[in-house]
């Protein structure tokens, strides 16, 4: 539809600075392509060699030209406004020229050709511009996996890793998808690698006790999958989170053919065996529900700060949870808490719950 509009008005339409003097095009020239891609030899001839007979070019046309150009990266893509700049129109030359120097600038700033730590560089911030589900930080193979730490379920060396990850199906889960329910026949285990989810268990009458939020390098269902009996516990993501699934034949495979796998199999039991008792500790040999509730938050404080410091719950739980964590119900709670900040043990910054004395709460939970 530009081409429908005069000339005149057409080249209105651009900067003033667009519009570069007929004799300084020759300096322009040799600016431009100088270091030019070895590609683009070809389309360039002196414009003294260019014939007469060439008409005046749309320069809104140039510049779109330009655009995809610069868009697409391909040198081919830049034919129109080579061939521009071999005009013998003074004005269509001048903005075709022009926008060569442009190129050119953005070229010195981004070089096509650079080290390949540029290269990294530049495509490490394209992608850490792009979304991923969740805003998680996907991992699409357990080999190239940088999360893995010490302690980790999947912590194995490279050999077993290949078949652990043939055998796996990658997925990521939003907030409060179950991925097994109490009482369902076993069909595999999950690895968690990132995020948290609430296991819990229910009574006939309804009643919900949550016996652990699991975190990141845990394996979930693996008693029920290797007795082959019904998940003893219902899981459910708290956060959104990604997964590994392991079918029960693959994974009983593994644990036959690779003697690696079966050692962090018996560890990560023993640690559900240890933890399992602490938490009957916990909730029938406290004295008190305050001393269960104390329990509570300084087993979801952070670690390493010093216990003078003020400290800030890591995952913030309802008042709900917190009952079902206990054993106890909401209304208890939400007394217990009320308790404390007149103690001036904890404190409330909107839906942040501050530790403010860690000693007097490690004596209510004694």
């Amino acid at each position: 539809m530009a081409r429908n509009h005069s000339p005149n008005k057409l080249v209105r339409l651009l900067p003033k600075l667009a519009i570069v003097p007929l004799k300084r095009s020759s300096m322009i020239r040799s600016e431009v392509w100088a270091g030019r891609p070895p590609a683009l030899n070809q389309y360039w001839t002196p414009i003294a060699s260019t014939s007469p007979a060439m008409a005046e070019i749309d320069p809104l046309y140039l510049l779109l030209c330009q655009a995809e150009w610069e868009r697409s990266g391909d040198p081919s893509a830049a034919w129109e406004v080579i061939s521009a700049a071999r005009n013998p129109n003074q004005d269509t030359r001048a903005h075709a020229l022009c926008l060569l120097e442009r190129s050119q600038e953005l070229k010195r700033q981004f070089p096509p050709n650079g080290t390949p730590e540029e290269r990294v560089g530049r495509n490490s911030t394209k992608e850490a511009g792009m979304k991923t589900p969740y805003d998680l930080d996907v991992i699409e193979s357990c080999t190239g996996c940088k999360a893995s730490r010490d302690g980790f379920f999947c912590r194995f060396s490279p050999a077993v890793l290949r078949p652990m990850d043939a055998a796996s199906y990658h997925s990521v889960m939003p907030s409060g998808a179950l991925l097994f329910v109490e009482g369902q026949t076993p069909r595999g285990v999950y690895i968690l690698c990132s995020g948290t989810v609430k296991l819990s268990t229910t009574s006939k009458e309804g009643k919900v006790l949550i016996l652990k939020q699991a975190e990141a390098g845990e394996v979930l269902g693996l008693s029920a999958a290797v007795s082959a009996t019904n998940y003893e516990m219902t899981a459910e993501t708290s956060s959104p989170c990604q997964l590994n699934f392991i079918g029960r034949q693959d994974l009983m495979s593994l644990l036959q053919g690779e003697s690696e796998v079966g050692v962090h199999a018996a560890q990560s039991l023993s640690r559900e065996f240890q933890g399992a008792y602490r938490d009957i500790h916990d909730l029938v040999l406290a004295r008190s529900s305050s001393g269960k509730l104390a329990r509570l938050l300084l087993s979801c404080a952070p670690r390493g700060i010093v216990e003078s410091d003020e400290q800030r719950l890591r995952s913030a739980m309802t008042h709900e949870e917190m009952a079902q964590r206990i054993g106890s119900s909401r209304e208890t709670v939400t007394r217990l808490l009320s308790n404390l900040k007149k103690k001036r043990l904890i404190r409330l910054e909107g839906a942040t719950l501050v530790i403010r004395d860690r000693s007097g709460l490690e004596a209510l939970a004694v």
